[in-house]
């Protein structure tokens, strides 16, 4: 892989990683980092520049897609669950 795709390739990683933890609802959020890390380590050696570069195009779709899911998500709060709560004692 040239240094300028894998390159872009980390750059779209760590947005796609970002903008998942910018879900409020905390099973979302859990689920998109995992399906994030799983499917970049999944493709981790692919060698073919033309795979690359469909890979790396699906990626930048699905980040529009959690783009705007976030964004809908933060219209419709919910309550924080029990687990995101870590400041309270556990008994």
């Amino acid at each position: 892989m040239a240094a300028s795709s894998r390159a872009q390739v980390l750059d779209l990683y760590r947005a796609m990683l970002r903008e998942s933890k910018r879900f409020s609802a905390y099973n979302y959020r859990t689920y998109a980092v995992r399906r994030i890390r799983d499917g970049f380590r999944e493709n981790k050696n692919v060698k073919d520049p033309v795979e690359i570069q469909t890979l790396v195009n699906k990626a930048k779709r699905d980040l529009g897609i959690i783009r705007r899911q976030v964004h809908i998500g933060q219209l419709y709060s919910t309550d924080k669950l029990i687990i995101e709560n870590r400041d309270m004692p556990r008994t």
